[in-house]
């Protein structure tokens, strides 16, 4: 089945949303917020849609820094909250050291892999989801320059970057891919002022069309690509209604499904790593009534094309993760 079907410092300042009784679901946002307009809020819409469905009602922590993470998720497992979902790589080391003292407890983490009998480690192909905006980036571009900007400079975001060269070079081999991180702290993926610096010393280069994957760093982007006439493209969630006519499209990654299909299934949702690729939905383009204009019928044919490809086998897009390379080299 597909993944659609089957799916501050101190204590006392930690916001916590209680919303009704003990054994409710609970979301822990990663650093950045809830209305990131990217990660974490596609996580928060799959709570929101579920509460809608349902009725239910939900517990959420909003994270200030990094020394939380541990003590929220103590936080929820003993008021009994189940399952506890948590938003994001940088929970899976507190969740190791966490998960153990509450067995009866399920947990479901999203970018991060957590070895525990009661653990559902989430993960998505996003380089596959990468390649098809590239390609769209590729097709797209007057310079034959077009340009990445990612956050915190870790192989995950790197994964990103890969598979968007790697798609820009099928379409166009003499394709040249500026790629740029904004930082190596957990502050890098909320700093649009920095996201909108890197992207005009990208312009600067001859970039004509940016991909951000940088949380709330990105919007600062998607601000200077509007700004400076030139394309963008968003990530995480659909972003072409943030700047319509100039986000050329978003590489959907289904955040809010992961933690719609948790809440759903509640305490029984199946442990163990599930990775969610094209095939399985779990990543995509995004087509809609802002970037219509912008996407031609050549260029959706052409995407579907190798959509349909990779899913069969026939195209191969390298995971940057498995060997920390890239066969597109990158300035």
């Amino acid at each position: 089945m597909t993944m659609m079907k089957t799916l501050m410092g101190a204590a006392a300042t930690l916001a916590l949303t209680a919303t009704g009784a003990l054994a409710e679901p609970a979301i822990i946002f990663d650093l950045g917020g809830k209305f990131d307009r990217s990660f974490n809020e596609a996580a928060f819409n799959g709570a929101e849609l579920w509460a809608s469905e349902t009725g239910g009602t939900y517990r959420e922590i909003e994270l200030q820094s990094d020394a939380q993470r541990e003590q929220a998720m103590r936080r929820l497992a003993e008021s009994g909250a189940n399952p506890i979902v948590m938003a994001g790589f940088s929970q899976a080391t507190p969740l190791s050291v966490v998960a153990p003292d509450y067995p009866d407890t399920t947990f479901v983490i999203i970018d991060g892999v957590v070895d525990a009998p009661n653990v559902r480690s989430v993960i998505f192909s996003e380089h596959e989801g990468s390649y098809l905006v590239g390609m769209l980036a590729a097709m797209a571009s007057e310079t034959g320059t077009v340009s990445f900007v990612g956050g915190m400079d870790i192989p995950l975001i790197s994964r990103f970057a890969c598979g968007y060269a790697q798609g820009a070079a099928a379409v166009n081999p003499d394709v040249t891919v500026i790629a740029n991180m904004t930082g190596t702290t957990p502050a890098a993926w909320n700093d649009p002022v920095r996201g909108g610096e890197l992207t005009r010393g990208q312009i600067a280069q001859g970039s004509d069309v940016v991909y951000a994957a940088a949380g709330g760093t990105g919007l600062g982007v998607l601000q200077v690509a509007a700004d400076e006439g030139i394309f963008s493209i968003g990530v995480d969630s659909n972003q072409n209604y943030l700047h319509p006519g100039s986000v050329l499209t978003s590489m959907l990654k289904r955040v809010d499904v992961a933690v719609y299909d948790a809440f759903t299934t509640g305490p029984e949702v199946e442990t163990g790593i599930h990775v969610f690729g094209l095939a399985e939905e779990g990543v995509g383009y995004a087509l809609d009534e802002f970037n219509a204009e912008l996407i031609t019928a050549e260029m959706q044919a052409a995407v579907d094309a190798a959509r349909a490809q990779i899913i069969a086998g026939e195209i191969m897009v390298h995971n940057f993760t498995e060997d920390g390379s890239c066969p597109v080299q990158m300035q």
